[in-house]
């Protein structure tokens, strides 16, 4: 490309094929060691187990609620169903990382409520 009044071209070189994948290595070491400490950490848990336990709850009660034509499943979940299914595992794996908040969720879910900590702001 020609510049009009300039009288010759100057080149900037960039960084060395060697530098890019050292420093492309030492972020892709970064990023498994992090991967690997969180996998370590929670196992199959989850970090943030007590909100999915919650959100799965909620989700359970909100379509017994939404396909129930009677009422009377959903009167049942409110009236301690919802505490029965995840004291006897029957509430699924998601229960397991909290039954208290799945059945927190449930309830509210089951009663129609908004769900509690929805969105980002909380």
């Amino acid at each position: 490309m020609v510049l009009l009044g300039q009288q010759h071209l100057a080149a900037h070189r960039g960084p060395s094929r060697r530098s890019r994948a050292l420093v492309l290595a030492a972020g892709l070491a970064v990023l498994l060691s992090g991967g690997w400490l969180l996998a370590d950490r929670y196992g199959d848990r989850p970090p943030w187990a007590e909100d999915v336990a919650y959100e799965a709850g909620f989700l359970h009660g909100n379509r017994v609620r939404q396909y129930d034509p009677t009422g009377e499943e959903a009167a049942e979940l409110l009236a301690g169903g919802c505490e029965r299914l995840a004291a006897s595992g029957d509430a699924g794996v998601k229960a397991a990382y909290d039954p208290g908040r799945w059945a927190t969720g449930c309830r509210d879910g089951a009663a129609g409520k908004q769900p509690a900590e929805q969105g980002l702001l909380g």
